[in-house]
């Protein structure tokens, strides 16, 4: 699955902060702001497939399951 989020990046001290505010929870660091972006995007990736597996847990047998597709 590939989308697209917005990222925020603070500085805080040495570190940069990121955070996706579609996403809450959503939030990465690291000493650059590539590191803060990579740790976020991990763990949006993260968030996300725990809420599916979660959402999907449960479910009827008689449940029909597709995909669709967001522009």
């Amino acid at each position: 699955m590939s989308n697209t989020y917005t990222a925020i990046f603070e500085r805080d001290e040495n570190w940069i902060i990121a955070y996706c505010p579609e996403i809450p929870g959503a939030n990465g660091q690291g000493r650059t702001k590539a590191e803060a972006r990579d740790s976020l995007a991990a763990a949006i990736a993260l968030i996300l497939q725990d809420r599916r597996e979660d959402a999907l847990r449960g479910l009827p047998d008689d449940a029909e399951r597709e995909t669709v597709t967001v522009a």
